[in-house]
């Protein structure tokens, strides 16, 4: 979809979704090394993730969209079948 279908709310989403993950990305530190941005900060950065998920949801789900926010692989079918797997049961 090109941005002209999302709504501006929906736009603002998608670039501080970006900036909060870039952040993240770019100030990454091995373990063994203390991290440049403050526990509360990071925190901080976790939370507005979280909120700006749940809120993508909701406008999804208002919007009669499918949410495709889960990652698929490329040779994924489209639909899926479920299998049971209750083997407690015995058969006769």
């Amino acid at each position: 979809m090109s941005n002209d279908t999302y709504s501006k709310e929906e736009q603002i989403l998608q670039v501080m979704r970006k900036v909060l993950t870039d952040i993240a990305k770019d100030t990454y530190t091995p373990p063994d090394l203390k991290h440049p941005l403050s526990g509360e900060t990071i925190e901080s950065i976790r939370s507005c993730l979280s909120l700006i998920s749940s809120r993508e949801s909701e406008i999804a789900t208002e919007a009669g969209r499918e949410s495709k926010m889960r990652p698929r692989y490329v040779d994924e079918p489209s639909s899926s079948v479920v299998v049971k797997t209750d083997f407690s049961k015995k058969r006769d």
